[in-house]
């Protein structure tokens, strides 16, 4: 199997890849026969409460938080990760290196994104949604939002606002993760079942077609295929694959079962292996 494109990947420029590293994702990457690859660096600009500071994963992010708890990320180092990629390039000359940025909210952010993307060349340019509002000029990622709402309600807000993020920002060309909020799914409330949520999968799906965007298919979290089938049902017609690494050893994870997935329902890979897949 030639492997696609893992066009989702994160380095030492994203502010939580704290194990992330440009050049050993690279070496990875030549090890395990990966064609291209595109490190699409965090561009966020929402703050939000870090949940259970106290706990030793999220050490980093408390150390990060202001006294409040709340984590405002960094500005992104366009300049020094642009650099980067260019010795990257050098030392590697048979991997494709993609350049590219995943914007967070881009439909609340439009004005400081245009201006930070204005400054690269950026091939690929991801869509995100990790925040939702909380609360008065508060917002939350879905594991504090689990904890304060039903988990059905987290879903069904998480995806009417997807449907936010792709009729409000004309940015970005790929939707990354949408079923994002389903890793934090809690174990109480059952088994995640998506056919729960079909109409609000459609209607994020619908616009996202209407578009004429891509979807990727983020391996982080196996994506249940009915989410691809209702994609293909609503017009969709390209797909990126994704393992939202955040170290080189999540460098194409699970890529053998997504290209399976992928292929059954009728997309294609392009002429070279860092085309996006087409039905």
């Amino acid at each position: 199997m030639i492997l696609p494109a893992d066009s989702h990947v994160h380095s030492e420029y994203s502010w939580d890849a704290f194990e992330g590293s440009m050049e050993r994702t690279c070496e990875r990457a030549v090890e395990i026969g990966l064609p291209a690859v595109a490190f699409t660096e965090h561009m966020d600009f929402t703050s939000w409460e870090v949940m259970d500071r106290h706990l030793p994963e999220n050490a980093h992010l408390a150390s990060m938080a202001d006294t409040d708890g709340n984590l405002t990320p960094p500005p992104f180092d366009v300049a020094g990760y642009l650099a980067s990629v260019e010795r990257c390039r050098d030392r590697f000359p048979a991997l494709r290196i993609i350049t590219g940025v995943e914007l967070g909210e881009p439909h609340r952010n439009g004005e400081t994104a245009a201006r930070l993307l204005a400054a690269g060349n950026f091939e690929r340019i991801l869509g995100s949604l990790h925040c939702l509002p909380s609360g008065a000029d508060r917002f939350d990622e879905p594991p504090g939002l689990f904890r304060r709402r039903e988990a059905a309600h987290v879903v069904r807000d998480y995806l009417a606002e997807i449907v936010h993020v792709v009729t409000g920002s004309d940015l970005f060309s790929v939707l990354a993760h949408i079923d994002y909020a389903v890793r934090s799914w809690p174990a109480e409330a059952g088994p995640f079942d998506p056919h729960d949520f079909e109409d609000e999968f459609r209607r994020a799906l619908r616009a996202l077609a209407g578009g004429g965007r891509a979807l990727e298919v983020n391996t982080s979290l196996p994506m249940d295929p009915a989410i691809l089938r209702w994609w293909r049902q609503e017009g969709g017609d390209a797909v990126t694959f994704g393992s939202d690494a955040h170290a080189p050893a999540g460098l194409a994870r699970r890529f053998g079962e997504a290209v399976d997935m992928v292929e059954a329902h009728g997309f294609r890979p392009g002429h070279h292996p860092y085309d996006i897949w087409r039905a």
